[in-house]
């Protein structure tokens, strides 16, 4: 790859990862924000993911949305859309990666890297988060949930924010954290008894 393009794609990249570790979080909140900053003309996609700013996708994604953040609040539902989230929360990262990969790649290669590199980036938060919801529910039978809900809601904005302004350093940021949580979980697992 030229200078030029490295260039170019390097950005792209991190936006890529930084908004589907969002999605890790919140799967609607993400492709909500995506679509609205395309539809202002704040964010390019790709040409195949301009459907993300039409009038019938915002308003989905604002209901779904709604229902996310509600639903989050409530005990027993976050345990729900958590188990409905697994597959759909890396399927949108993969979404959110390929769109904003598709303004410096052909539409095939987009979505191939949009999969590989979104659906990834999502997983390792939506992990995170359900393995501390569930510690969460253990210890305070559920009470903390709510609490932990608006926490993520609004790392969930934060990621955007910073995933728009500073895609490097999110990135970065997600890449090392994934890293942690790996040895982290590596770790743990060669500390735990044999059963």
């Amino acid at each position: 790859m030229e200078p030029e393009g490295l260039a170019e794609f390097l950005p792209a990249l991190a936006m890529a990862i930084a908004l589907a570790a969002a999605a890790g979080l919140r799967a609607w909140l993400p492709l909500l924000a995506v679509g609205a900053l395309a539809r202002l003309g704040a964010l390019d996609l790709g040409q195949s993911f301009q459907f993300l700013s039409s009038d019938k996708a915002l308003v989905l994604f604002g209901v779904a949305t709604a229902i996310e953040v509600i639903g989050d609040k409530i005990p027993a539902v976050d345990h729900t859309l958590d188990l409905i989230g697994t597959p759909l929360r890396p399927l949108a990262g993969a979404v959110l990666a390929a769109s904003v990969l598709g303004t410096v790649a052909d539409p095939l290669t987009s979505t191939v890297l949009g999969i590989a590199v979104g659906a990834p980036s999502a997983l390792v938060p939506h992990v995170a988060k359900s393995a501390l919801r569930a510690a969460s529910s253990a210890a305070t039978g559920g009470l903390a949930n709510p609490a932990l809900s608006f926490v993520e809601d609004a790392v969930s904005v934060v990621l955007l924010i910073l995933a728009v302004l500073v895609p490097l350093l999110v990135a970065a940021a997600v890449v090392a954290s994934s890293l942690l949580a790996v040895r982290w979980l590596r770790r743990r697992r060669t500390l735990a008894p044999a059963a």
